[in-house]
């Protein structure tokens, strides 16, 4: 609402005296005291001028300071009852100790072509483990014809199965006239492989000779003139 003139003079009206009265050095009077407070009200009661625009926003202020730490909070209620968990037993095994064997024979010329040639006894010391075993000799095959011969590995006199035997051939295809001609070649050679599934104990690993399969025999001769040694090692799986 606008202020008219009015309106204007009444409140000057009532201003003025007011002014007028207030003498510090004299009693203020109950009565005047009563007229003073009456004026008062219908000034904030009628006075209703129009609002001046917006003053400019002051800057924020310096941060506060910390306050008073609060009081601890009240301690939490248990949480639900998980569930069972699983029994998981601990497997304490011994250390892994080295466990191998050598046998050497010195010039065995063992001339035979179908049989052992050869054995090592080994102490087997878990059933989860593998064998590693080596023959290294010299080897010789003769024959007139085609022929084949293999030298394998067994194992308390079975060949192993798992994975698969352990081997090693020799194949002549063009022999000679005669079997004692002068074609007579003696070379160091080797046999060697992992052999699992040997249960714990005494292992007896025997060096074999034979036939290969479709072809036939010739003349073998194993560990001429030479050391031959079969080596055994038990290793962790």
């Amino acid at each position: 609402m606008d202020c008219t003139p009015a309106r204007l003079l009444i409140c000057l009206c009532l201003v003025i005296p007011l002014c007028a009265a207030e003498q510090p050095d004299k009693p203020d009077k109950p009565k005047h005291r009563h007229l003073r407070q009456r004026d008062a009200e219908f000034v904030d009661k009628y006075s209703t001028c129009v609002q001046g625009p917006a003053g400019v926003q002051g800057r924020d202020g310096n941060p506060g300071v910390n306050g008073i730490p609060g009081t601890p909070g009240i301690p939490g209620r248990d949480g639900a009852r998980g569930e069972k968990g699983e029994c998981i037993s601990e497997r304490f095994e011994d250390p892994w100790r080295p466990n191998f064997k050598q046998c050497a024979w010195n010039s065995l010329n063992y001339g035979i072509d179908l049989g052992k040639i050869a054995d090592c006894t080994f102490t087997k010391r878990r059933t989860d483990s593998a064998l590693r075993v080596l023959f290294t000799g010299s080897l010789r095959l003769k024959c007139k014809t085609a022929c084949c011969q293999r030298w394998y590995f067994t194992f308390n006199g079975a060949e192993c199965t798992a994975p698969l035997p352990i081997e090693s051939i020799i194949y002549l295809d063009q022999g000679s006239p005669e079997l004692n001609s002068t074609i007579n070649i003696h070379r160091t050679s080797s046999v060697e492989g992992l052999c699992e599934g040997v249960h714990a104990g005494l292992v007896d690993v025997g060096i074999w000779v034979g036939t290969c399969a479709d072809y036939p025999r010739g003349d073998a001769s194993t560990g001429w003139n030479s050391v031959s040694r079969v080596i055994i090692e038990e290793l962790p799986k």
